[in-house]
């Protein structure tokens, strides 16, 4: 068996033969695999099939040569045993049964017991661990501000508001919710780690809605404490937020081996930003991903240029690879980041 361990070497800022490469939602509906699965079952109940959401996580990777492969889930999982139940609504997304919004709310949330109560999810992690190959898995959680958004606004939202007024009118009810959601995602990040995740993946989505100093004050914490239940097991951890340009420097502090960058930045000015001592994930735009191969090449390797061959960067999108992506273009893609490894060549 060949061991594939360059993204984990880029985790760690080790030398690299070429860049590593893998995308968030590489398995999903632009794959033709996916859509036949999804004919039969409902993205829960693949989650739920600890076979099925093996097999969905395979996919990416003996389609495209993938780097890596995440575990195919959904952040929302620990929604379900804390008792606010789930349900994915046709064309709007996921809908939280029971929105927490004041302390008794708070104090109702169930007890968790990752192992147990999320047990489906561990036994997919040993499945992929003796079926990927030497292929590195990643293991994720939602970070305690997303999936806090989620359940105080009942489901996806643009403007946060009810989630913002919590925060400013009830800030007790806020930091009681977070210290609670922060305790069940960090062990809920351990089990995966514990069941063989070779690293893993916090992803701050929605956070780029807020100001540094709402950031500083009703996040950084939480976020820390997750991040460094990482850090003890000696895993890598990537922190992963879209639109948080302003924010970087305190991503930063709260942790992580690997800081996300999304493509509202440039990539060398965001690593600039860091700082060196942090590798970086990142940050073609999903949309590119749809545009004529000319262009994509051309956008591909201004990244890679940017990168200027320095240890510590994985290639990944600024968000999710979108669903009417073209299959071809993700694996050109792939060919592309692993062929370019020549410093300062040319397009």
């Amino acid at each position: 068996m060949e061991i594939n361990n360059r993204f984990l070497r880029a985790c760690r800022r080790e030398p690299v033969d070429t860049t590593p490469v893998w995308f968030m939602r590489q398995a999903g509906r632009y794959m033709a695999e996916y859509r036949a699965i999804r004919e039969k079952y409902s993205l829960l109940e693949i989650c739920h099939h600890p076979e099925l959401a093996a097999e969905v996580t395979l996919q990416p990777v003996h389609a495209f040569g993938v780097d890596a492969a995440i575990l195919f889930a959904d952040i929302l999982l620990p929604v379900i045993p804390l008792g606010l139940g789930l349900e994915f609504a046709k064309g709007e997304g996921p809908v939280i049964g029971k929105p927490v919004r004041t302390m008794e709310d708070v104090r109702a949330l169930k007890p968790v017991h990752a192992e147990m109560d999320l047990g489906y999810v561990m036994e997919a992690i040993r499945i992929l661990r003796g079926e990927l190959n030497g292929t590195p898995l990643i293991g994720f959680c939602g970070a305690p501000f997303t999936v806090a958004s989620y359940i105080v606004e009942g489901g996806s939202s643009r403007e946060f508001l009810q989630t913002k007024m919590l925060m400013y009118s009830s800030p007790e009810v806020w930091h009681a919710l977070m210290e609670r959601l922060s305790n069940v995602l960090a062990d809920y990040l351990l089990a995966q780690i514990h069941a063989g995740a070779q690293a893993v993946q916090i992803f701050d989505s929605w956070v780029g809605a807020l100001s540094a100093q709402d950031y500083e004050n009703y996040v950084l914490p939480y976020s820390q404490k997750v991040l460094q239940a990482a850090k003890a097991e000696n895993v890598p951890a990537i922190h992963f937020g879209t639109n948080t340009t302003t924010l970087l420097p305190l991503m930063k502090r709260a942790g992580g081996d690997v800081i996300g960058l999304d493509w509202r930045i440039a990539l060398d000015d965001g690593w600039a930003l860091l700082g060196q001592d942090v590798a970086v994930q990142g940050n073609l735009d999903p949309a590119l991903l749809l545009a004529p191969f000319p262009e994509l090449k051309k956008r591909v390797y201004d990244i890679l240029q940017r990168a200027g061959g320095r240890s510590g960067h994985i290639f990944n999108l600024g968000h999710g690879i979108l669903q009417h992506t073209p299959v071809d273009n993700v694996k050109a893609v792939v060919d592309m980041v692993h062929e370019y490894s020549v410093l300062g060549e040319k397009v």
